[in-house]
């Protein structure tokens, strides 16, 4: 179901015309290497700073100035709760690019865009959120900011992994064990929208040999098809 998601994501043919000078810029080629359908256009020497449209089926979707796109290759890792430092431009970026298949993503990039899901989790405050690890190991990284999740909020929190470490018991957080799966491949993140739907989001990322594949989203249809799948483990 999930490489079902991935596959949907791919199709559908977002593409990013980049607006530059002659000493160009490499973001062009960093969206190139990462799946993403790239168009470049010159801007004359007295034209504005270079800038990224962002289309989807040939359609205008948004714009973004290079250096709101640069935490992309060199992302900023911050706590859910801890995000004055960052520009407004950041979560602009992540909905402009949902649904935007990216490959041979880091897991530096993966964590950042994980955090952009974590922030919007704790600043709703409540609602159903999902978060496949992969292992149960590779949480126990994660035990702060998570203990300060579901302590500090209302939010059902449910971790998933390969049952090779034994997580402590918080309240607020279920955990789902299992010894083997296919969602030990998956990177996945799912929060529900909160009370309202406001806010829905989600992550889905699949290792391969040189890193991972996937998109974030929005969409709460989306959501709720990823949130179905990690709940059903």
């Amino acid at each position: 179901m999930l490489d079902a998601l991935i596959a949907e994501a791919e199709a559908s043919n977002r593409q990013l015309v980049v607006y530059r000078r002659d000493e160009g810029t490499d973001l062009g080629e960093w969206f190139a290497n990462h799946g993403v359908e790239v168009e470049y256009r010159p801007l004359p020497a007295t034209g504005p700073d270079p800038f990224v449209v962002i289309k989807e089926g040939g359609e205008f979707v948004g714009a973004l100035g290079v250096a709101e796109l640069t935490w992309l290759t060199e992302p900023p890792i911050a706590r859910p709760g801890d995000r004055e430092g960052l520009s407004e431009g950041y979560r602009v970026l992540f909905e402009l690019l949902d649904e935007t298949v990216y490959t041979a993503m880091e897991r530096r990039q993966l964590l950042a865009v994980s955090r952009e899901i974590e922030d919007r989790v704790y600043r709703t405050g409540a609602g159903t959120f999902h978060v496949s690890f992969q292992t149960l190991s590779t949480f126990e990284s994660q035990l702060e900011p998570y203990r300060r999740l579901a302590a500090e909020t209302d939010v059902d929190v449910h971790i998933h992994g390969l049952a090779d470490w034994s997580p402590p018991a918080i309240p607020g957080i279920t955990y789902h064990e299992y010894s083997e799966s296919p969602l030990k491949r998956y990177w996945a993140l799912a929060f529900d929208g909160g009370d309202g739907r406001t806010q829905p989001c989600g992550l889905v990322a699949r290792e391969e040999s040189d890193g991972y594949s996937g998109f974030w989203t929005d969409d709460a249809e989306t959501v709720d098809a990823i949130l179905t799948e990690l709940a059903e483990g």
